[in-house]
């Protein structure tokens, strides 16, 4: 991932991007028992051209296979591009994989300094922070404990915390807000908004549209590897009576 240095960039442009899988399929048959296998080519992606600017939320849609989580991972620098160029301007944090970076035999304590420094955050930093990541996670008990104790709840709750005390410029969240129970849930929609209000560039994934239709107010419905539109709030209706499948 390039990052910008022009004055006034945008916050995330890519140019011509393209992301392939090769998908090996097995042949167990008794007639081609001799062949190990064949791969086919998959395109997740085809050429995206996309320019998002600062403090923009907007809100990516379109049925499951279709490409949105995978455009966010390359935005993101999760995975990278077959082809193409992707251009950001601003520190990124995803919450697509909430428990990437963790380490099941270290404390909570632990892994919040390991995740920290992998999200960009110097040690000073997350130790100025460190009771306030521990406070929202709601997690002090066990924060001496090793991660392999925690709950799958826990373990979320504790890579959201950390992940939103980064203090990221560009936030990626995949299906909206659905970690932890429903205190969980407003706290965190909550310090969501604060990101909002600080006019931080936000990107969402979702097929909840209500959810999309109340905090995106820039639509792009990717179909089948490409943008198929982009525009306003009026394309979720459109895509809601299917003109999009």
């Amino acid at each position: 991932m390039k990052p910008s240095t022009t004055k006034n960039q945008a916050a995330i442009k890519l140019v011509g991007v393209s992301k392939k899988y090769e998908i090996h399929h097995e042949k167990p048959t008794l007639v081609e028992k001799f062949v190990k296998g064949r791969n086919e080519t998959f395109w997740a992606l085809r050429d995206i051209n996309l320019t998002i600017k600062k403090g923009e939320r907007v809100g990516i849609i379109g049925p499951n296979g279709s490409g949105k989580t995978t455009l966010l991972k390359i935005i993101a620098g999760i995975t990278t591009p077959t082809s193409g160029v992707v251009e950001t301007n601003g520190k990124i944090v995803s919450l697509i994989d909430l428990e990437a970076g963790f380490h099941p035999d270290l404390t909570g304590e632990q892994n919040i300094f390991l995740n920290g420094m992998l999200l960009g955050m110097k040690k000073g930093e997350i130790e100025d922070k460190l009771d306030a990541i521990i406070r929202f996670a709601d997690i002090k008990q066990f924060i001496d404990t090793p991660l392999y104790t925690y709950s799958s709840g826990m373990k979320l709750r504790l890579g959201f915390s950390i992940a939103v005390h980064s203090d990221p410029e560009i936030l990626m969240l995949d299906e909206g807000l659905s970690v932890g129970d429903a205190d969980f849930q407003k706290k965190s929609w909550e310090k969501i908004q604060e990101f909002f209000r600080k006019k931080k560039t936000v990107l969402i994934a979702s097929h909840i549209l209500e959810y999309i239709q109340k905090t995106c107010r820039r639509i792009i419905i990717v179909g089948k590897g490409t943008i198929a539109e982009d525009g306003n709030q009026k394309l979720i209706g459109r895509y809601q009576r299917g003109d999009y499948v």
